[in-house]
């Protein structure tokens, strides 16, 4: 069961009991302020997948301007899906590349953006454990900029609040994020309509996203965020049995969070 917060400020804490979650792991922060409403194993060190992607988006942007061109090169295609299934030597705008990474989740973007930026992918991920050392992510260490599984990769639930409760500082990603469906276009001038993974967007109207994951390892995994009557809540659920499951308690924690 999720635990209340201890001594919370005069109406931060809601008056109503938490919902029970069955999920391995789960947090609500407060947007604002960074404090915890309700936990459930915090800091358990576990398998995230796709959400880790935030930060791969956060360290993206404090590298350089987005307008700056990205080309894509065969290795980047090479890794499971989700992808976008861009293709090498089309070039695309970071900007481009992040926004898709934000609403569909492509590990092939993830690839081509770490090697663009860093050289590398090893040198990538270096920046990213460095930034989420800076954020203050004491439980977490990453491998590689898509949350596909590798051993020794892990982060928390309290993490994974630190780092969305960041990324939604920036205008930029907030508007990703909360992107329902979009078209991507092609250099070659061919576009296809990509729909954001998280589903909770269209059931809940104060959701202003953020991110969904799932492997065999994570579990499914989302992180949201509302915002409503002057509030901003950030809700992340890990390792949920199934969909069915991650949106109903993403979704009870949004309500209980918000709803007054």
């Amino acid at each position: 069961m999720l635990a209340p917060a201890v001594d919370p400020p005069v109406n931060l804490l809601p008056s109503k009991p938490v919902p029970p979650i069955s999920a391995k792991a789960a947090l609500v922060m407060d947007g604002v302020t960074g404090r915890i409403l309700a936990a459930k194993n915090p800091d358990e060190r576990r398998a995230v997948a796709s959400t880790q992607k935030l930060l791969t988006a956060l360290v993206t942007l404090e590298s350089g301007p987005l307008s700056d061109p990205v080309t894509v090169e065969l290795s980047d295609t090479q890794v499971e899906p989700s992808k976008v299934y861009i293709r090498p030597n089309e070039t695309y705008t970071r900007a481009a590349l992040v926004k898709a990474l934000m609403v569909k989740s492509g590990n092939d973007v993830a690839k081509a953006l770490a090697r663009d930026v860093a050289g590398s992918e090893a040198a990538f991920v270096s920046r990213m454990n460095t930034k989420a050392v800076s954020l203050g992510m004491r439980n977490s260490f990453f491998m590689n900029p898509h949350g596909l599984t590798e051993e020794g990769q892990y982060s928390s639930a309290r993490d994974i609040g630190i780092l969305a409760r960041e990324a939604y500082q920036s205008s930029v990603l907030r508007d990703f994020v909360r992107t329902k469906s979009y078209t991507f276009t092609r250099p070659s001038g061919d576009s296809k309509t990509l729909t954001n993974t998280n589903q909770l967007l269209s059931k809940v109207s104060y959701c202003t996203g953020m991110k969904t994951g799932t492997t065999n390892a994570s579990g499914r995994c989302l992180v949201s965020s509302g915002e409503l009557d002057g509030r901003l809540t950030i809700v992340v659920v890990l390792g949920a049995s199934n969909e069915s499951t991650l949106y109903k308690e993403s979704e009870a924690l949004l309500r209980w969070s918000l709803e007054r």
